[in-house]
């Protein structure tokens, strides 16, 4: 049903504090936000250690859950509530045994069938599948497309969560939660939003329940 999907946000690839967590609060203040991950692929260790500690506290206190992107090692020893791993990361039983039984794994699956049943079969709390439209933080050139049938099939055959992830928009989200999406995953469609982050988790949540 489309009233059970919820946002997933991702960090904007370079963040400016504090002037980012104004940002933050004000999108979690704009309704329903399930997670926040954090990934930033061009911060050194010390860089990410405190962002993540700065906005740790803001997202913990709206009861949203903290995921670590690509690094296990870091979401264990901040105390992040899990990790994402991507197919070319730590592999799913490594990034397991590091962060423990009681956090959050993900998994990146692309739009293959093959890689969600593995990862659902080896325990990840959820799968991704993307992207599904080209996408302003991923090379779009190099991404196969995914169809939004999968997620129909995915919610078909198990009770294991599916994301939605790649170029996701307010304006174009609604095919994806239609066909089964438990999350869908948002950078720039919240970030960039024209009236701004507040406003764009608000209208996507009106999606979810229309």
């Amino acid at each position: 049903m489309a009233s059970t999907c919820r946002l997933y946000l991702i960090t904007p690839p370079y963040i400016q504090l504090p002037a980012y967590s104004n940002e933050l609060k004000e999108a979690l203040d704009g309704g329903d936000v399930a997670c926040l991950q954090i990934r930033l692929k061009h911060e050194e260790d010390d860089g990410i250690k405190k962002i993540t500690e700065s906005l740790q506290t803001i997202v913990q206190s709206y009861d949203v859950a903290v995921i670590m992107n690509d690094r296990p090692d870091l979401a264990a020893e901040l105390g992040c509530d899990g990790v994402h791993v991507g197919q070319e990361d730590t592999p799913y039983a490594e990034a397991r045994s590091i962060v423990g039984e009681e956090k959050i794994v993900g998994v990146t699956c692309k739009k293959s069938r093959h890689l969600a049943i593995e990862a659902a079969n080896d325990g990840a709390d959820y799968v991704a599948f993307g992207g599904f439209f080209p996408s302003l933080t991923k090379d779009s050139a190099k991404t196969e497309r995914a169809d939004p049938e999968i997620l129909s099939w995915w919610t078909n055959t198990t009770n294991v969560p599916c994301v939605a992830i790649g170029g996701i928009t307010v304006d174009n989200c609604k095919m994806l939660v239609e066909s089964g999406a438990d999350m869908v995953c948002v950078v720039s469609g919240v970030w960039d939003y024209p009236t701004g982050p507040a406003a764009a988790v608000s209208d996507f949540n009106k999606v979810f329940v229309s």
